[in-house]
């Protein structure tokens, strides 16, 4: 399958376009990648467009009424988001699932409301929800502390694996301007593409600095690493070799490895002896959290599995291969 680069801009148009001409690829696309309650199908942001967005923005994050007031004055939030948007922050608080003011500040900077290929009232309920393509929308609790776990640092570089519904490369983008991202099915890609495309260009613009691509993110991204910091969004039963490589020294990988359905999510860190010599370590970012039921058992986690092309372009499993 040929690699796609999609620029910020350089293919916001014609997606656009494809998806409203009922052209064959639109057909494909529209099969595959919702676009229902989006920019696509509404041509308007869920939030409404008075205001403007940057990731500099700075709302109070330790009271409702003046973080409400905040984003709705300077973006033009909708106050019904944002009221859900908080109820979920607080329970996301409690659960140790943003763990530090930046994290938390992300998160109610993105809007994912934006981003759910969904009825919006259901964009902050503590579940993941179906974006079509066999895919889904991560919840917010595992997003928040995927993450917080990544621990993010301003123009530090990352890369995400499975870019799916664009949440989670937008997420990120309020942490860094250095933020890179994969997805493997072209008519996702397409649609989750044009959608960024057109949120930049309305009300977002701290999303242009998202870079792109469709292909097989197992691979990575060789010619823009080594990365500072790599999520993968995806269940695979080993850590891929080349995402390692791409990792730099002292850099962390978010990833969930395991069978299907009962993977255990994996903060990985590559560090160099006083030798020279190369090690990665593992830990269970669930593993002793006495925020979790059980104590200190570890919790299984399911994600969507790690695909890769077969000889005739379609996508299948990674799992046992």
């Amino acid at each position: 399958m040929r690699d796609q680069f999609l620029t910020a801009f350089g293919s916001g148009v014609a997606a656009a376009v494809l998806v409203v001409s009922g052209a064959m690829s639109a057909a494909n696309a529209a099969s595959c990648a919702r676009t229902a309650h989006t920019m696509l199908s509404t041509g308007k942001p869920a939030t409404g467009t008075t205001g403007q967005s940057s990731r500099d923005l700075n709302p109070p994050i330790d009271n409702f009424a003046a973080y409400a007031k905040y984003m709705h004055e300077k973006r033009g939030d909708s106050m019904t988001m944002l009221r859900a948007k908080w109820g979920r922050y607080i329970a996301m608080v409690k659960n140790g699932d943003l763990k530090e003011p930046r994290a938390r500040k992300a998160f109610l900077l993105v809007p994912r409301e934006e981003f759910s290929r969904t009825n919006t009232t259901r964009t902050y309920e503590h579940a993941f929800l179906s974006i079509g393509c066999g895919v889904t929308i991560s919840g917010p609790h595992i997003v928040g502390r995927m993450t917080s776990e990544l621990d993010v640092k301003p123009g530090e570089k990352v890369l995400e694996v499975g870019t799916g519904s664009g949440y989670q490369s937008a997420y990120l983008a309020y942490l860094t301007d250095q933020v890179y991202t994969i997805e493997i099915i072209p008519p996702l890609a397409t649609a989750t593409n044009a959608l960024y495309n057109l949120l930049a260009a309305k009300k977002y613009p701290e999303f242009t600095t998202v870079r792109r691509k469709t292909a097989d993110g197992y691979f990575g991204w060789e010619e823009h690493g080594p990365f500072d910091k790599i999520i993968v969004t995806a269940g695979i039963d080993h850590i891929p070799p080349p995402l390692l490589k791409q990792l730099k020294i002292g850099g962390t990988m978010i990833i969930p490895v395991g069978p299907p359905g009962a993977q255990a999510l994996l903060k990985v860190t590559k560090e160099k002896s006083s030798t020279g010599r190369i090690r990665i370590k593992r830990h269970d970012i669930y593993a002793n959290d006495p925020s979790r039921a059980g104590g200190r058992r570890k919790t299984k986690v399911s994600f969507v599995p790690f695909t890769k092309y077969d000889a005739k372009g379609r996508t299948r499993s990674r799992w046992g291969k």
